[in-house]
Parts: structure tokens; C-alpha cells; sequence
């Protein structure tokens, strides 16, 4: 066996290179605008509305709040409509490019406002509070769509894991080139300032902001447009009409929470994205006014993202030879170290110790969160195929933004919440000396910074080990469900303790699920 085969045996790749990466590629390239789109807003955009427009902490996360409220909410509309769309394209295919005007528009006016900030702060907020909800609408069009569309773009179990190692690549290619765009864009393309001597930001630096604004929504556009072309769907002009109204939409989505191995992937993510929340929104912060090294900001950035790139091949390889969720359980401690860490940094603390902890904890969180967000990405997928054996329907649109209704719900308050808390503790953007800040100001940082983070980690690594579905599991579970859907009932002869593990894993009896036959389902149905 040469050594291109025994790789191939190594990563469980079946079938010439070409035929897997071309397909993979094509689909996944769409994830450097949504996984890259994200980073530098959730890293500059808050400290911008407050360090260079002028905001408050509170009046910035007020905006989050809002923005992502309406987001949250956007999310199950959207896949409500993609499951009922009908085109020869397919039902989500079509809007990766109807997303690409409001998403490109919505990106440039969140980084300028045209001179609109000079007439104060309450047109200031209006301004950015409706790019928001635009840039809301632009990327719920691309992302809900893309995302529905993976599990019959990758129909089988570890092909999945494959797509998703794929799609964590092009995610980090996004991350990296919106960092590097935005660095060069702050430092004034300037590449020694950019590493070592980026300047706190500050009204001055308005034009420096838009530029990356109009970089970025010129490079976050054509990933859209090549997946598009190079994904293809099935048409959905045939597909039956379903009604879509509220009591039909709540009948929907209480279906979906029915669905235990859905609530174990919601507190799983939701958890998980909390920890990352508090993390990304107080960094900056915290990296000014408590540890005073905001001018190695972005060399801490390309730090964070070499070691989070580092992750993915140990992932995939703990994924391949393990389960998909033995990696959050591998390296989700490392996170919970990472964070804690910076409780130990103080505004009294030596430089050089100051540095070593802070270059020490990004490598560990960042190599560590990679852990259990690849377990998050790999069982949603596997997830559906749980609600299509308790109702027989596939419903990607409606699972895939459920728990994102729900995470978006939490996270645009966990906005809210830290600029409150910030302010409440006695923050003031406006003055950023370490020395100026008061012991209970500092804690206020070090608490949404690395307390409260490292909490939420450390549950969301307790709720992995509580997942339950392996790869034997879900082969089965596929097994019987095609079926059901071939000859209308189940041929195979499950054991009992074989009906009981798929019971655990959806939460529901076997008679009250449409995997079981009606015959089987008459007895409990007279019973209630």
C-alpha cells in the first residue's frame, strides 16, 4: 500500500481524492463568509460602538440585544420558508445569492456612519442598531439555507465529520484573512504597527474602521456566489404544500424540542456559545484597561488562530477512531483552563508574566473550545435524522433554527448583560489606564472575562459526556428508517435492548413514534 493510500485509510477517506474534495470544497466554501463574517465583528465591533462613536457599554450592548433578538427570531421564519420554497434549484440553493446584496450593504454601514455619528449619540445608535438588524437579515438568508442543506449533501455518518473538517478548514481561512484585512486596515497598512504597535482606537481612526468594512464585504462576497455554483440540490418543485401559520409553527418547533438528543445538542451549544460570548465581548476590554497590552492585540488574535486550526486535525482524527463526542471531552478542560487563567493577571502583575499568561491562555482556550464546538457541528446533523424517525418528515430548516432561535436568543442578551454588569461595575470606556480603575471595576472585568466563561465551559463539557448516540446507534436508526419509508414498516428484528437505546436517544416510546408501524401505535394511542 502506497502512502497516499495508507493517508486515505488514516482519515477514512473512501474513493479518489478528486471526487470527495471537489464536492466538499464546492459546499464549504461558503463557511469563509459565515465562519469568517462573525470574527471581527464579535472581536472590534462593541469596543468600536464604544471606544470610537462614542456609545456607552450599555447603549453598544443595547444594539446586540435588539439586533440579536430580531435575529433569533428571523431564524425559524427563515427555515420555515425554506422548507416550503419550490424551485428547480432547490429549496435552500437560491439564497446564497438573494443574500448577497443586504449581506454586503449591512457589513459596510456597521463599520461607518457616514458622518451621521457627528449629530450625537441617539442617531448614533439608530444608525447601527438598523445596519444590525439589515446585516441580520443578509446573513440569516445565506446561513440557515447552507446549513439545512448538509444532511443531504452528506447523507452518511462520517461523511458528515468529513464535510465538517472540510468546512472547519474554510472556516479558518476566513478568520485568519478577515483578521489579517483588519489588522492591516487599523494599522494603517502598516504590517510592523499591525503586530506590535497597534494604537488603542479612538474617533481619530473612524476612516481606518471603514476601510475594513469595504474589504471585508468585498471579500465575504464571492464564497456565496462559488457555492452556489458549485453545490447542487435537488429541485423541490414536486415537494407537497404545508400550511404556515402560528399554531402550525409552535405545533412544529414543540416537536423539536420533544426530541431528547435535540435538548442534549441545545444545552451542548448553548452552553458552549455562552462561554464564547462573555469571552469575545470583554476581551478587548480587558486586554486595555486590566493586562494594558492592546498593542499586541492582533499578534494575540493570530495566536488564537493558529492554535484553534491546530484542533481540527485532532478532532477529526478522535472523531474518526473515537465518537464525535470524545473530542469535547479530550479538550473541552483545556477551554476551562485557558479562561481561568486571566483571573490571575492584575494591574500590578510584571509585564512579562502579564504577556506569558495571556499568550499561555489563548493557545489553551482556543485550541481547547475547538474541542466542543466540533462536537456541536458533527451531532447536529445526526440530530434530524432522530426528528425524522419520531415524525417521518425531514426537516432541516426547522431543526437547524431551533436551537439557533434559542442560542441567538441568549447570546444577544449576553450582549446586553455584560455592557450592563461593565457599566454597573464602574467602566468607562473613555478612561483606560489599569491604574484609573477601581478593585471593583477590575473584578467586573476578570468576572465576565474568565469566571463566568470558564462556568459556562465547564457545563457544556458536562453536558457532552451526557450524549448518548454513537455511530452504531445512528447507522441502525438510518437502517430502519429507510425502511419504514420502502415497505412501511420495519423489517429488521431490534432486540429489546435495541428499542430501548433509540427510545433513550429520542426521548420517546417506540409506539409513539412514526418509525413504528400504526398497527403497533393503536395500543398506546387507546391508552390515552
Amino acid at each position: 500500500m502506497g502512502l497516499g493510500e495508507k493517508l486515505k485509510n488514516i482519515v477514512g477517506l473512501e474513493g479518489s481524492v478528486k471526487d470527495f474534495i471537489k464536492p466538499a470544497a464546492g459546499y464549504t466554501c461558503a463557511n469563509i463568509t459565515l465562519g469568517g463574517a462573525g470574527y471581527p465583528i464579535s472581536q472590534f465591533h462593541q469596543q468600536y460602538l464604544t471606544y470610537v462613536e462614542g456609545l456607552d457599554t450599555e447603549q453598544a450592548g443595547s444594539i446586540s440585544l435588539i439586533t440579536g433578538l430580531f435575529d433569533a427570531f428571523n431564524d425559524p421564519i427563515m427555515g420555515m420558508i425554506t422548507d416550503r420554497t419550490r424551485s428547480r434549484l432547490g429549496r435552500h440553493r437560491p439564497y446564497l445569492l438573494l443574500a448577497l446584496l443586504p449581506f454586503c450593504m449591512s457589513y459596510i454601514m456597521k463599520w461607518t456612519s457616514f458622518g451621521i455619528s457627528e449629530n450625537g449619540t441617539g442617531a448614533t445608535w439608530l444608525w447601527y442598531l438598523f445596519a444590525g438588524l439589515l446585516y441580520s437579515v443578509g446573513y440569516t438568508m445565506a446561513s440557515i439555507p447552507h446549513t439545512a442543506m448538509l444532511p443531504q449533501v452528506a447523507p452518511h455518518y462520517f461523511q458528515r465529520t468529513q464535510y465538517k473538517i472540510v468546512e472547519y478548514c474554510m472556516n479558518s481561512i476566513g478568520q485568519v484573512s478577515s483578521y489579517v484585512f483588519t489588522a492591516l486596515a487599523l494599522s494603517g497598512f502598516n504590517v510592523r504597527v499591525a503586530l506590535t504597535d497597534l494604537p488603542d482606537p479612538e474617533p481619530a481612526h473612524r476612516g481606518n474602521y471603514m476601510m475594513i468594512g469595504l474589504i471585508l464585504a468585498l471579500w465575504f462576497a464571492w464564497p456565496l456566489v462559488l457555492c452556489f455554483f458549485k453545490t447542487k440540490e435537488p429541485s423541490s418543485l414536486g415537494q407537497p404544500k404545508e400550511p404556515l401559520n402560528f399554531k402550525y409553527l409552535w405545533h412544529e418547533y414543540r416537536l423539536v424540542f420533544a426530541n431528547r438528543a435535540f435538548r442534549q445538542y441545545f444545552v451542548i451549544t448553548l452552553f458552549y456559545s455562552l462561554s464564547r460570548n462573555f469571552y469575545s465581548i470583554t476581551d478587548q476590554y480587558f486586554i486595555i484597561s486590566v493586562a494594558d497590552q492592546y498593542q499586541f492585540f492582533n499578534s494575540f488574535i493570530i495566536i488564537s488562530g493558529i492554535a484553534e486550526f491546530c484542533g481540527s486535525p485532532i478532532n477529526y482524527l478522535l472523531v474518526r477512531y473515537k465518537q464525535k463526542t470524545f473530542c469535547g471531552k479530550l479538550l473541552g478542560p483545556l477551554m476551562i483552563v485557558g479562561l481561568f487563567m486571566n483571573v490571575f493577571i492584575g494591574v500590578n502583575t510584571p509585564v512579562t508574566v502579564t504577556r506569558t499568561i495571556i499568550v499561555l491562555s489563548m493557545i489553551l482556550y482556543n485550541f481547547g473550545f475547538s474541542g466542543p464546538g466540533f462536537v456541536g457541528e458533527n451531532i447536529q446533523p445526526d440530530v434530524t435524522d432522530v426528528d425524522e424517525m419520531i415524525t417521518g418528515r425531514r426537516r432541516e430548516g426547522v431543526v437547524s433554527t431551533f436551537r439557533s432561535f434559542f442560542s441567538k436568543t441568549i447570546s444577544s442578551l449576553t450582549s446586553y448583560i455584560v455592557g450592563k454588569s461593565l457599566k454597573d461595575f464602574g467602566y468607562d470606556p473613555q478612561v483606560r489606564e489599569p491604574s484609573a480603575q477601581s478593585a471593583r471595576t477590575i473584578f467586573g472585568l476578570k468576572l465576565n472575562f474568565a469566571i463566568l466563561p470558564s462556568i459556562f465551559a465547564l457545563c457544556s463539557v458536562l453536558a457532552i459526556y451526557a450524549y448518548s448516540m454513537s455511530k452504531k446507534d445512528h447507522e441502525l436508526m438510518k437502517q430502519i428508517i429507510a425502511e419504514r419509508h420502502e415497505y412501511g414498516r420495519v423489517v429488521t428484528d431490534l432486540s429489546v435492548e435495541q428499542i430501548q437505546k433509540l427510545e433513550k436517544i429520542s426521548g420517546k416510546k417506540w409506539r409513539e413514534m412514526w418509525i413504528s408501524t400504526v398497527e403497533e401505535r393503536e395500543p398506546a394511542l387507546s391508552e390515552v
